[in-house]
């Protein structure tokens, strides 16, 4: 009964406009330092390992405080003030940037942008919440590419500006961004359709389900490879031959665009037809090419055509491990189980940029990279495997 009502949950079209905005402002303000962030503190003379630990110390609090947050979310039955906070958060957190100007104060900062991220799980569970069953993939392939739509505004944003504003500049528009949806989310109108007895053992049920640990898993790996990756040491070495900041900003747009049109592909029949069977396996594939590919470009051209990769990572792979790790999930559990999803694949975000930076600092970069690329081919026969002995589940019945 309580599921029935969590679903009667339903948009207006200016709802849901205004709810994809704010969503798009919040990622805006999370990401629009990041295609400068390594480059930056390279600058500072901060060296590779301690350069791992700050982008690694964006995954912390979420790993922390991503399910805490799911079981109160599902708790109290509401996600409005958890949205209000993870929107105020992120722009909160470029003050650290702004203020305290060297790798320690980054470092602060990431751990707050961190908590803010937290937060998503709420943003996603509220929007998916208001779509059937049968429109789960859809809702998360829609949001996931409005994620990816404010990331891209951001990446563009820093590109134009930051040669002319710099880095000062670019985290004060990230402050400016967070406070937009701030006030945006005053908007959200919920209802609480939860008695006040909430069942904890039900709730934590939910850790019993392998499907959702197998999943959960998968995107630990896809989201460590993308943040270690496209997000990160690829445009040092994009540096490295020479790039000059509008074109390791170029490059981060191109990942981006590549991100939001894969999402935007991954909602359409033609992609839902083929399925996660194929894509799953097949999208882990092409990241490992990514990693053996990039550290042996010898041209900025060629990293730059490379970047379109990566957006298939995020904008395929992430859509359906999501969707795929909730499927069964009832209603009411339903934030429970996404901080348990987004906890774990927060260890990747928060242990791959580390592990990679130390590679990179006492070898080379070139085997942080083919380390990574043998872990994504992991993902692809850990996957496969699964949709195989599935398939041969099905065939006896």
């Amino acid at each position: 009964m309580k599921e029935h009502k969590l679903k009667k949950q339903t948009f207006t079209r200016r709802q849901e406009i205004s709810y994809l905005i704010m969503v798009s402002l919040f990622w805006f303000a999370q990401y629009i330092y990041i295609p400068f962030q390594t480059t930056y503190l390279t600058f500072l003379g901060v060296s590779s390992t301690f350069i791992g630990i700050v982008v690694g110390g964006y995954g912390i609090t979420q790993l922390i405080f991503r399910f805490p947050l799911g079981i109160c979310a599902d708790s109290l039955g509401r996600h409005k003030c958890f949205i209000m906070a993870g929107a105020l958060f992120s722009g909160l957190a470029s003050l650290f940037r702004i203020f305290w100007d060297c790798g320690l104060g980054f470092l602060v900062a990431n751990l707050f942008s961190g908590l803010a991220s937290a937060m998503w799980i709420s943003f996603m569970v509220f929007y998916t919440n208001h779509f059937s069953a049968k429109s789960q993939q859809c809702a998360t392939s829609k949001i996931v590419m409005f994620n990816n739509f404010g990331m891209l505004l951001g990446f563009l944003f820093s590109t134009v500006s930051y040669r002319i504003i710099g880095m000062k500049g670019i985290c004060i528009l990230s402050v400016m961004a967070g406070i937009a949806a701030f006030f945006v989310s005053f908007q959200i109108k919920e209802s609480c359709s939860r008695n006040n007895t909430v069942n904890l053992k039900v709730l934590f049920s939910v850790c019993k389900r392998k499907r959702l640990w197998l999943f959960s898993i998968l995107a630990l790996i896809q989201q460590g490879i993308q943040l270690t990756t496209a997000m990160s040491f690829t445009n040092q070495i994009l540096k490295d031959l020479g790039a000059s900041n509008e074109l390791i900003g170029i490059s981060s747009i191109i990942y981006m665009i590549s991100a939001v049109c894969f999402a935007a592909f991954a909602s359409t029949f033609l992609c839902c037809r083929k399925g996660p069977r194929f894509w799953i396996p097949f999208v882990f594939g092409i990241v490992a090419v990514y990693c053996i590919l990039v550290p042996s470009a010898d041209t900025v051209q060629e990293l730059l055509l490379l970047q379109i990769l990566p957006g298939m990572s995020t904008g395929i792979l992430f859509s359906y491990l999501t969707s795929e790790a909730m499927c069964g999930i009832p209603s009411d559990r339903r934030s429970t189980a996404m901080g348990l999803f987004q906890a774990v694949y927060a260890i990747g975000m928060t242990t791959f940029p580390v592990f990679t930076g130390f590679l990179a600092s006492s070898f080379s970069m070139r085997t942080g990279y083919l380390t990574l690329a043998g872990i994504a081919l992991s993902g692809m026969v850990i996957s496969s495997l699964y949709y195989v002995k599935k398939h041969r589940s099905n065939m006896k019945i």
